[in-house]
């Protein structure tokens, strides 16, 4: 009995999965709580991911697919949520991963952000990063902060995706969303062609290259509020990244433009909880005071991270720190502390001071 996707993405809504992969030679997969569950059902071959993938994709990314080996795409299961979905060749045949998006949009207090992070969404201009590993729920946060601007500020949102991943309806706002590779073939010539728009609010999906970077920081300089994600863990580290993205001569300059722009850098993880079944985010929290923006501009990002730690005031908070009460207040395991802390020295220094380890 061969498995049907409408069933498999049924099955994915109801067990609250937040991806589901299908590769030939194994059952279904679903990835629920950051664990990976097979299906008790017999694996697929070749013909069976093919016709898996057929049902969900257009000809016109089937093509892709055959032409270069991989394609993204984003669509609706009805009402019920969408899927971004990764087709991909792999030893000759088809693979697929989904990634589920709910419907439905977590308040800041939900994602467990400070109050502080709302003030930041009133700005009119400046740079927001979100940044952390893959899946570890950057589309979500900036998802609900695009939510929150476009139910109480009566602004132009645009937000540039690949592929697009929330659906945004018009509020007091009015949101134009483009599609990479449907409705504009890159970052940067999105955001080129965004000024043009009179846009107040400018959402990058990612800020992977030269380029993209640039026209951000340009943007956010020039009177624009934009947000945008990297992979990077801190924000002394994702600094520094999009420093290094820039050749040797060009270096100072962005340095200089950075300390000008950017309002908040906020890195997340997510983890398994130990508390109850489903997943937390742990947060680092940095927002732009005029030390750090000195720190910035005088490339001591190496000192930021002290920063953060008096900056409670402002909302600041480390990694680590976050981690650790998350670990105190009994909702995440030691192992998952201690492998996602920056310094596991000083934690576990401290837990010898304090609580021993659970």
């Amino acid at each position: 009995m061969s498995v049907e996707m409408v069933d498999l993405l049924q099955l994915v809504v109801d067990e609250g999965a937040s991806d589901l992969h299908l590769p030939v030679g194994s059952p279904p997969i679903l990835r629920v709580h950051g664990h990976l569950l097979p299906l008790e059902v017999p694996s697929l071959n070749p013909e069976d991911t093919e016709r898996l993938m057929k049902s969900i994709t257009s000809d016109t990314n089937q093509q892709k697919l055959r032409e270069v080996g991989s394609v993204d795409f984003g669509f609706a299961f009805g009402g019920k949520a969408r899927f971004r979905v990764s087709c991909f060749r792999q030893k000759g045949v088809i693979g697929m991963v989904l990634r589920c998006i709910p419907r439905s949009l977590m308040t800041l207090e939900q994602i467990g952000l400070p109050p502080a992070i709302k003030d930041i969404l009133f700005r009119p201009r400046g740079l927001v990063l979100v940044t952390g590993p893959t899946g570890s729920g950057k589309s979500t946060t900036l998802a609900s902060m695009i939510d929150i601007i476009n139910n109480e500020r009566d602004c132009h949102i645009i937000t540039v995706e690949d592929p697009i991943e929330f659906y945004h309806e018009h509020k007091t706002s009015v949101v134009t969303q483009r599609e990479i590779g449907v409705d504009v073939p890159a970052f940067s010539e999105a955001l080129r062609r965004a000024l043009r728009q009179d846009p107040d609010v400018i959402l990058v999906g990612e800020m992977r290259d030269l380029e993209t970077i640039g026209a951000a920081v340009t943007a956010a300089e020039t009177g624009h509020l934009v947000f945008g994600t990297l992979h990077t863990t801190g924000a002394a580290e994702t600094v520094d990244r999009i420093v290094d993205a820039f050749p040797t001569n060009q270096q100072e300059q962005i340095r200089s433009q950075l300390a000008t722009s950017l309002i908040c850098v906020i890195s997340q993880v997510l983890l398994p909880r130990a508390d109850k079944p489903g997943r937390i985010a742990a947060f680092e929290i940095m927002i732009a005071t005029d030390s750090i923006r000195a720190l910035i501009r005088d490339n001591k990002t190496f000192r930021i991270t002290s920063d953060i730690q008096t900056g409670a005031k402002y909302g600041m908070n480390t990694l680590d720190a976050h981690l650790l009460a998350l670990y105190e207040g009994g909702k995440i395991s030691y192992g998952e502390l201690i492998t996602k802390c920056k310094d596991a020295d000083s934690i576990i220094q401290k837990l010898q001071h304090g609580n021993k380890p659970r």
